[in-house]
């Protein structure tokens, strides 16, 4: 059995990170130097840096790239911006950027720090991840693992052929389009701009969503949240789905109206939901969510550490080698869009 087979000597695969780079005039492009890392270091993220030719060192007047690894201390952030003006570039350390969002519009009408997040380093575990939830809800998972008498209704629905809508247009919602090849679907991507998305059936902008979800036999959220995306699936929206579609969030819990969704799924509108996001979140103990027969509910975890951080090393290692003057940076932010 050869190494590609997967037999003994085999490589591990791994996750592998997508990079959306984008080139920048010398306005935008932050001066080389030393890198940061707040408000704690990490070893692998340390070694990530000088693998990539950077120079490490503590937060101060000298450091010119900020890695930020916390998603937690928007404070701290802050404070780290205006206390070291010299900062020209700040590395997130999530895809979704907003719990950054004020700190990002107060810098939108300025050309540094440049900022760039993990969007797409973690598409392939995400993407993985809508995957399962969808299969599990067409196959009635939810109600099959809390029977415990022998259900002899017979109930499943089959991926193969199915009309999928994903809103979104980034690296989940890509990488999901090449998982779901094998099962022939014809998949709608709803996205902000009308360029077309290559490899699937059709391309609308979100003011077209309404014609689109009636024929949808799953809808998967992957967008941005923003204030443009706030409960964009409503009670409205839900009610133009089949009784039998299913509805799968991996992207932020404020896309969808909760209580909405709760009243689709109890009068069974539609045939399930799977959530790994939620709002609130967490989802609190005793939630009409948990413990329903037609619901997934996963605790934001479509990517976990063990995943997230050899994906996230390798964007700082390129983004360093940027910082440097050695090619495009990778996840680039636009302040004002807010992803």
């Amino acid at each position: 059995m050869s190494p590609a087979s997967g037999g003994p000597g085999a490589a591990e695969r791994g996750h592998r990170s997508t990079a959306p780079t984008t080139a920048l005039d010398a306005e935008r492009r932050p001066t080389p130097g030393p890198v940061s890392l707040a408000p704690r270091e990490n070893a692998r993220f340390v070694a990530a840096v000088e693998d990539a030719g950077g120079a490490v060192v503590p937060l101060g007047d000298e450091t010119r790239g900020l890695v930020w690894l916390s998603y937690s201390d928007v404070d701290g952030l802050d404070r780290a911006l205006r206390e070291h003006p010299g900062i020209e570039w700040v590395q997130l350390p999530y895809a979704g950027v907003d719990a950054f969002a004020d700190i990002l519009a107060r810098h939108a009408d300025r050309p540094r720090p440049l900022w760039t997040s993990a969007k797409g380093a973690f598409s392939e575990p995400v993407a993985e991840h809508a995957l399962m939830l969808v299969l599990a809800l067409l196959r009635v998972v939810p109600s099959r693992v809390q029977a415990s008498a022998w259900q002899t209704e017979q109930r499943g629905i089959s991926l193969y052929g199915k009309r999928v809508v994903i809103v979104g247009a980034g690296g989940i919602a890509l990488e999901l389009v090449r998982l779901l090849a094998p099962f022939e679907t014809r998949v709608t991507i709803v996205r902000r701009g009308n360029t077309p998305v290559d490899g699937v059936e059709t391309t609308v902008t979100v003011d077209r969503l309404d014609e689109v979800l009636p024929e949808a036999d799953v809808v998967v959220l992957a967008a941005a949240a923003t204030p443009g995306t706030s409960k964009l699936l409503d009670a409205r929206r839900l009610a133009l789905l089949r009784p039998t579609a299913v509805l799968v969030n991996v992207a932020r819990g404020d896309l969808v109206d909760t209580d909405a969704l709760v009243d689709a799924v109890r009068a069974e509108r539609i045939w399930g939901a799977g959530v790994d996001v939620t709002s609130p979140e967490p989802l609190p103990e005793g939630h009409p969510l948990w413990g329903d027969p037609r619901v997934i509910v996963t605790p934001h975890q479509a990517d976990t550490p063990e995943m997230t951080a050899p994906l996230l090393a390798e964007r700082i290692r390129r983004n360093v080698r940027a910082l440097n003057g050695d090619g495009d940076f990778a996840g680039v932010v636009d302040p004002a869009q807010g992803y």
